[in-house]
């Protein structure tokens, strides 16, 4: 059963990938899955695009200005789609 507040995601992988992020969950005594999450919370914060605490959102933009993130905050995509480089009238801000 997924976790509260997670998002389920279903991703393809090498499997050679696959078994090397089991083998470092294993050694870090993680599941495979938070594993995965860890390494991508950690590629973010690395590139300046994650900051704060594990619980705040780059999605929303909630991540307070000081947090360490670089740049303005990421703006959510409509779920009508939208967003950079939609068609014109497809919900997408000018």
């Amino acid at each position: 059963m997924a976790s509260p507040g997670k998002k389920p995601f279903l991703l393809r992988i090498d499997p050679l990938l696959w078994a090397e992020v089991e083998r470092l969950a294993a050694q870090e005594l993680r599941s495979a899955n938070a594993q995965v999450e860890y390494l991508l919370r950690d590629a973010l914060r690395q590139r300046g695009r994650l900051g704060g605490t594990a619980s705040q959102s780059v999605v929303d933009g909630s991540l307070p200005p000081d947090s360490g993130s670089t740049g303005p905050p990421i703006k959510p995509v409509s779920p009508s789609g939208g967003g950079p480089g939609a068609p014109p009238g497809s919900g997408a801000e000018p």
